[in-house]
This record gives C-alpha cells, sequence and structure tokens, in this order.
C-alpha cells in the first residue's frame, strides 16, 4: 500500500513537473517511502520512550543518526508492525543501555577508530543499501549518498571522542556502529531482504 502510494505521489509531482527524469523521480520516491512510512513509526517510538524516561534521549538518537540513516539505507521488515517493533528497539534500547555503562576514555580511543574502518569498509561495499521495494539505481545519486554516508558517520565518531557527557558518547558509538550492521549483506540474509541494485542491476561501480 505505502509503495502505491508514493509512486501515485511521485507520478503526480511529474505530471506538475515534467522536467523531472526518472533519475530524480527515484530520489523523490525514495524521499517520500521515508517520509510516509516513518513518521508514524516515529510518533510510536517516541510515546514509548516518555514512558520508558528516555524521551529526550531518544529523540536526540532519532535525529543524531537521521542524517547517516538516511544516507547509507539499510533493511526494512517486511511487515509495520516488524518495523515499528524494530524502530522502537532501536531508538529506545540504544539510549536506555546507554545510561548505564561506562567506556574508559582510553578504551573509547582504541574502539571507535576500529569501529570507524569496520564503518569505512561497509559503506564503500553497500552504502546506500536499498531494496528491492525502492531501489537507488541512479549512479549519482548512489554517488552522492556514498559520500554522505562517510562524512555523517565520521562526523558522528568524531563527536563521541569529544563530548564528555557519557550516556550522549555511548548512543552515538552505538547507534553509528548498529546502523552499520543494517546496511550490511549478512543482515540482510537474515531479515530476507535484497539489495535493489542487484535485482534491478548495479549502476554503483560506473563511472560519474
Amino acid at each position: 500500500m505505502l509503495d502505491k502510494i508514493c509512486t501515485f505521489l511521485t507520478n503526480q509531482i511529474r505530471k506538475e513537473m515534467p522536467e523531472i527524469d526518472d533519475e530524480r523521480a527515484e530520489v523523490i520516491n525514495y524521499g517520500l517511502q521515508n517520509i510516509i512510512g516513518e513518521v508514524p513509526k516515529v510518533f510510536i517510538m517516541l510515546g514509548v520512550a516518555y514512558i520508558l524516561k528516555i524521551f529526550w534521549l531518544s529523540l536526540f538518537t532519532f535525529i543524531a543518526l537521521f542524517p547517516y540513516k538516511g544516507a547509507s539505507g539499510g533493511v526494512h521488515l517486511k511487515t509495520h508492525i516488524g518495523c515499528i517493533l524494530f524502530t522502537n528497539a532501536f531508538y529506545c534500547i540504544i539510549p536506555f543501555v546507554s545510561q548505564y555503562f561506562v567506556i574508559p576514555q582510553l578504551v573509547k580511543y582504541i574502539l571507535v577508530p576500529v569501529i570507524w574502518i569496520f564503518g569505512m569498509f561497509m559503506i564503500k561495499l553497500y552504502a546506500p543499501a536499498d531494496t528491492e521495494n525502492v531501489p537507488i539505481l541512479g549512479k549519482k545519486d548512489r554517488k552522492k549518498k556514498q559520500i554522505v554516508s562517510y562524512i555523517t558517520y565520521t562526523i558522528g565518531l568524531i563527536a563521541a571522542l569529544i563530548i564528555p557527557n557519557e550516556t550522549i558518547s555511548n548512543i552515538l558509538i552505538l547507534s553509528n556502529f548498529i546502523q552499520t550492521l543494517t546496511i550490511t549483506k549478512f543482515v540482510y540474509r537474515l531479515t530476507n531482504n535484497k539489495y535493489g541494485y542487484e535485482v534491478y542491476g548495479d549502476t554503483s561501480t560506473e563511472s560519474v
């Protein structure tokens, strides 16, 4: 249903703006999928966070991760209930547990670079991690999203090193690391997802 609504809206936009080509239409459709699909889940997540008394921490997690998550993509569960449960688990469990442990600064100086190197490899291999329902086939758009993924991931982990608040630092480390896992081939297989570029043709290696 969501796919049909977003396709309909994209087609209506193209009727009003004939200059929009297929590549730009893909981007518009992808954005509509994210906006329409995410808004209800976000409100439910914030409601759960309020009950758990971590509202502001969950909101921070969502806002801080949004640029990296939006650029790098990731798996989509097959049902709306599954998506809602995953969203709540991601944005509520991470800030909740981040309150209750401290990473020694020396350990953090070792851990964060290791996580950063791992993320750089995963972004190079898989970002933007699309799905067969919402493929990103335009080579320029894929390259742009990959570059944004590199930048936002790096900024998030640098912030985790320099921010003195332990809870916020933990949130940045955990959320960026787990988001990176969601773009990997292992997690795609685990959740029975397929990369859109694998289904419809990989254009990401072509020159820009």
